[in-house]
This record gives C-alpha cells, sequence and structure tokens, in this order.
C-alpha cells in the first residue's frame, strides 16, 4: 500500500460520520485559507515559504495531489491582496469559526482530530478532500 493511502486510511478512521464529513468540507478549506490568510498578512513570502514546504509534503505523497493543491492554493491566495486592513481580522475569525465547526464535528463523530495524534494530519486533511474530487473526476492520485 502506497503511503498516501495509508495515511488517507487512518485520516478517514476519524471522519466516518456524514454529517462530520460535512462539517470538513467546510472547516478545512476555511482553515487552511485562514492560515494562508493571516501568514500572508505578516509577510507574503512567508507564506509562499510555508506553501513551498507544504507542497513538498503533497509531491511525497503524491505528485499529481502536490498539482492539485498548488492550483487550490494559487486560488486561495490570488485575492488575498485585495481583502486590506481585513485581511487579518478576518482570518482569524474565520480560523476561530472553522476550528469551532472542526469540534463539533468531531464531538459527533465521538473520535478525537488525526492531528492530536500526528502533526502531519494537519496537511492530510486538505489532501483526503481533494482525493475524494480526484476519484470522482475518474483521476489517479
Amino acid at each position: 500500500m502506497r503511503p498516501v493511502d495509508v495515511l488517507f486510511e487512518r485520516y478517514g478512521e476519524s471522519h466516518r460520520d456524514p454529517a462530520n464529513k460535512t462539517i470538513h468540507w467546510i472547516c478545512v478549506p476555511l482553515i487552511t485559507w485562514s492560515v494562508l490568510a493571516a501568514v500572508w498578512s505578516w509577510a507574503p513570502l512567508a507564506a509562499m515559504v510555508l506553501v513551498g514546504a507544504a507542497l513538498g509534503f503533497y509531491a511525497w505523497m503524491s505528485p499529481a495531489l502536490a498539482i492539485g493543491m498548488l492550483l487550490v492554493t494559487a486560488a486561495m491566495i490570488a485575492p488575498l491582496p485585495l481583502l486590506g486592513e481585513w485581511l487579518l481580522p478576518g482570518a482569524i475569525a474565520v480560523f476561530v469559526a472553522a476550528w469551532i465547526g472542526q469540534f463539533i464535528g468531531h464531538r459527533i463523530e465521538g473520535r478525537k482530530p488525526s492531528f492530536l495524534d500526528d502533526l502531519k494530519f494537519l496537511l492530510v486533511g486538505p489532501a483526503w478532500l481533494l482525493a475524494y474530487v480526484y476519484r470522482r473526476l475518474g483521476l489517479r492520485y
């Protein structure tokens, strides 16, 4: 079994309840965006370094997923300069609200979030969602 499949299987163990999955479809992208936005508001170059490091991890998992995550990340970053002085307060508000949602989802699931066992699952979550999209489109990851 490929390492990416092992990671997705482990991640999926605590994401089986339909309500929790729905919450994750909303909150994981929002958390990803809010982290990018907060770092961008501090230093755009630092945000790009963060993206590069994450893409390196995704490339290790699956080059096809890394390409998809690059496109998703670019779409998240593109509007950031337009938010001006609202960027950091918006990022903080979205981050807090989305994490509340995540913990509600895991309360419903009855299982703790995967990242509490291994921090790399903070990066696995977005790729897990993207892998679902790939499967629906008939693409191999």
